[in-house]
């Protein structure tokens, strides 16, 4: 596949596409086909801004292979502005600076290669908002 192509085909890795409920509202991330809140079937797709607030974290220590160059960094469960929680990794913060609370917004970042010849994988992460 063309590297134009992979990227524009697969959004989900640079954006936070979820659902919303036309029902009651309720948005889901990942996206859902029934709403969690109601059952219902009828929703729609929706994008997240991408900006929330830290849950809790912790420090991966001990990587997978794919990661091992990144370690340790702090992996987050963080709750989005419109609701759902989600877990990603935290950059461009070291852990001392690392606070539960601390509001955050969401970068595509790097994350790995397939190969010498291979695509560059880009993924969602966040980091501390720049108010």
């Amino acid at each position: 596949m063309q590297v134009s192509r992979h990227w524009r085909e697969f959004s989900s890795h640079y954006k936070l596409e979820g659902t919303k409920c036309n029902e009651c509202g309720e948005i889901d991330f990942p996206p859902r086909d029934v709403c969690s809140n109601c059952g219902s079937t009828v929703t729609e797709k929706y994008e997240l801004k991408g900006e929330g607030k830290l849950v809790s974290y912790t420090m991966v220590r001990s990587a997978p292979p794919q990661h091992e160059y990144d370690k340790p960094y702090p992996l987050a469960i963080i709750e989005l502005e419109e609701g759902p929680q989600i877990t990603a990794q935290l950059t461009d913060v070291s852990e001392d600076e690392i606070e539960i609370g601390m509001k955050l917004e969401m970068v595509v970042r790097k994350v790995g290669e397939q190969g010498d010849d291979g695509l560059i994988l880009y993924a969602y992460k966040f980091r501390p908002k720049i108010e």
